[in-house]
């Protein structure tokens, strides 16, 4: 009989901690830059606060190329910002797209970049990652 006891995984050893998760609204973040993300983090842990969830609205009712980039690339902002947070999931919304076909694989690089993250990535809307 072997002494040794099978290995418990990472999540089977997790313990309750007294922090409470919030959700981040992406408007509310003065900046993504590493300095003000790591005071934010500072201030959270402080709090007793463990954010869990960063909430994003984009907007692509602009059938642009240049303006679908832009907002994609404020978007992967976003999702290194969460990274660095070390949020769960980043939730993208949005109301509006003028050019699907346009947006749909712009997304899909997110989504990609989120899951490298070890990030999830939802969106909501009229738009999904898949045709």
């Amino acid at each position: 009989m072997s002494t040794t006891s099978s290995p418990e995984s990472a999540i089977d050893r997790c313990q309750p901690a007294d922090a409470t998760p919030v959700a981040l609204e992406a408007t509310a973040l003065e900046s993504t830059a590493p300095e003000y993300l790591r005071e934010l983090k500072r201030e959270l842990t402080a709090d007793g606060l463990v954010p869990a969830e960063l909430t994003v609205a984009a907007y692509f009712d602009e059938d642009c190329s240049l303006a679908t980039q832009e907002e994609v690339d404020r978007i992967r902002g976003y999702v290194r910002a969460g990274s660095f947070l070390g949020v769960g999931t980043v939730t993208v919304t949005v109301d509006d797209v003028a050019n699907p076909a346009k947006v749909r694989p712009a997304l899909a690089a997110c989504a990609e970049r989120a899951d490298r993250e070890g990030l999830a990535f939802e969106l909501e809307g009229p738009i999904s990652v898949e045709d």
